[in-house]
């Protein structure tokens, strides 16, 4: 005998075999945060922000004129140096 959790889901599978691939992740990801606490909590929690000190500030400016003027370091270079690449 089917019990009413069982119909639900059966129901709730269904839904889910009916949705075309670009909503499926959505829903993955939003059924991975019902089941995990953790997750849970972090989708819950509060975003706080944090602004920046005037040293901070001045730095990230710096560091944006760098990569405006072409002084970046590519990203191969960088996985070469930590031996993540030959």
């Amino acid at each position: 005998m089917e019990t009413d959790l069982d119909q639900e889901r059966r129901q709730a599978h269904a839904l889910i075999d009916a949705l075309p691939a670009e909503k499926l992740t959505a829903v993955k990801s939003l059924l991975e945060v019902m089941d995990e606490p953790l997750a849970r909590s972090l989708a819950l929690a509060q975003v706080e922000e944090e602004g920046l000190t005037p040293d901070a500030a001045t730095a990230l400016d710096r560091a944006r004129a760098s990569l405006a003027r072409g002084e970046g370091i590519p990203h191969d270079e960088i996985l070469r140096e930590f031996g993540l690449k030959q």
